[in-house]
């Protein structure tokens, strides 16, 4: 029979206990730069000791601010140390001096003007008149559409929501809404602003598109109606069944597809307009020049962060002062706080820079030569090599981007699964992918391979691959079957 007393033990373990310090380092380093941006103005509202840094000031990859010399230990450095893990990595450099002199052009004025004709600001087609963009082209023809202040300001509210191909893609029930319009009026409004030029503008979407232009050539019959709901059937180069749709002979459903290849699918595109960089890189990579070794070099993108550091001298000012114990306690939370916060992103930063550099040294030949020579990488290696947990590295990665000669990437677009070769070596997914596609855009019209001749092809190569592995990497690139692919050639032949 089992005896169940009480006692008192006493135990050593070690646990990891999650301070609201740590927890604010964990969470700036999964965010990406724009994020950031957005926290630390949070912060700098609510922190009285925080304030942006002068470019001439240190900041965040750079050397922390130096508590005041009567403060004793930095016991929040020792605590950062003792809760964060990783090496030490080498701090950034600072950006390099500007020699730009801001007179150096109005030096070279005259009573005159200016007599220097061979600087290009200065030459005559750069003095001409800017080309009208789509909003200006839009809005004169509104104000010589409408004379109701009401319709214009709904008007310019509807130019403003087109897109870069020129489509209004909202539903007119959610543009009434937003708009407090009565939808019949929208509609009314909407209908006389699809006669703008260029002809197709304010469209829903494609279909519309087409139909407006094609009415305005005096197209738009029935069978073009057809033609024009069954879109999907014309990119598949299904011309049999179009036909039996559209109640034509295929050699008249050819001159009906030429019809539409005339008209312009995005009316705006002949407009001039900026380019929309929707991803903002948080690393950038620069080839070094061969006087100073070569290969690669990573920074920070310090364009897109605020340069923040604690106020020492307004924090000496006000603690002087402060006679309240507990003014000072506040003053002194908000002090530990704010190294806390600037030793957080100087570690972000260099955690950042580490996972960056080893990602780019793994990958140099994705660099030099292409997505083909992409290398099989996982997180588990880069923890290895920098000393870090596996999750840290994940975190890194997650929704930052680093700007390359070869395009903007997401950190994690160079972790790839292996396919492991016939002879033992391994060869990474997504440069499969890349070689799979560069063979069926190289191939003929009479010459159209199968999902088992790329096996085939690949099987040579040394890649071991099944079929049916090579058919959901084709899908992955959106490509057609070879049936598919053998028609749209033949067709376009």
């Amino acid at each position: 029979m089992t005896n169940i007393t009480q006692r008192l033990d006493l135990r050593a373990s070690q646990n990891l206990v999650m301070t609201p310090q740590l927890q604010q380092a964990i969470k700036l380093l999964q965010m990406n730069n724009v994020e950031l941006a957005e926290y630390l103005e949070g912060e700098l509202a609510q922190n009285p000791l925080l304030e942006k840094a002068d470019d001439n000031r240190p900041a965040e990859g750079e050397d922390a601010p130096t508590p005041p010399a009567d403060s004793g230990p930095d016991e929040t450095q020792a605590d950062f140390d003792q809760a964060w893990t990783g090496n030490e990595a080498e701090t950034p450099a600072k950006p390099e001096s500007s020699d730009f002199d801001h007179g150096s052009n109005a030096s070279a004025m005259g009573p005159g003007g200016s007599t220097r004709f061979d600087n290009p600001d200065f030459s005559l087609e750069n003095t001409v008149a800017q080309e009208t963009t789509l909003r200006d082209h839009l809005l004169e023809q509104l104000n010589m559409a409408f004379d109701d202040p009401r319709d214009r300001m709904t008007g310019a509210l509807l130019i403003d929501m087109i897109d870069e191909s020129g489509y209004l893609r909202a539903e007119m029930a959610d543009l009434a809404a937003r708009l407090a319009l009565a939808p019949q009026r929208l509609e009314k409004l909407l209908a006389r602003m699809k006669q703008f030029d260029p002809t197709g503008i304010f469209a829903h979407d494609l279909q519309e598109c087409l139909a407006l232009q094609l009415d305005e050539r005096g197209l738009l019959d029935a069978p073009m109606k057809i033609l024009l709901a069954n879109l999907p059937l014309l990119a598949s180069r299904d011309m049999g069944k179009l036909a039996a749709l559209c109640g034509v002979n295929e050699t008249y459903l050819q001159d009906m597809a030429e019809d539409i290849r005339a008209v312009n699918p995005r009316p705006a595109s002949r407009f001039d307009h900026f380019v929309v960089q929707t991803v903002v890189p948080d690393a950038i990579m620069k080839r070094l020049p061969k006087d100073v070794g070569g290969g690669w070099r990573v920074e920070l993108n310090s364009d897109t962060l605020p340069r923040v550091l604690v106020n020492q001298e307004y924090f000496t000012q006000v603690s002087s002062r402060a006679r309240e114990k507990s003014d000072r306690k506040y003053l002194d939370e908000q002090l530990n706080s704010a190294n806390w916060l600037i030793r957080a992103l100087d570690q972000r930063a260099k955690t950042i820079l580490k996972v960056a550099a080893e990602i780019v040294e793994a990958q140099d030949a994705f660099f030099l030569y292409g997505v083909e020579y992409l290398v099989p990488l996982t997180l588990k290696d880069i923890a290895v090599k920098i000393d870090m947990h596996e999750s840290t590295v994940s975190r890194v990665t997650s929704n930052k981007y680093i700007g390359t000669p070869r395009g903007i990437f997401e950190l994690k677009y160079f972790f790839t699964t292996a396919l492991t070769g016939t002879d033992g070596s391994s060869h990474s997914s997504e440069a499969v992918r890349a070689r799979i596609k560069t063979m069926i855009d190289a191939e003929k019209p009479d010459d159209v391979l199968s999902d088992d001749a790329i096996v085939e092809i690949l099987q040579k190569d040394g890649i071991d691959i099944a079929r049916r592995t090579v058919a959901k990497y084709r899908e992955q690139l959106n490509i057609a079957s070879s049936v598919q692919r053998r028609r749209i050639k033949k067709s376009a032949g």
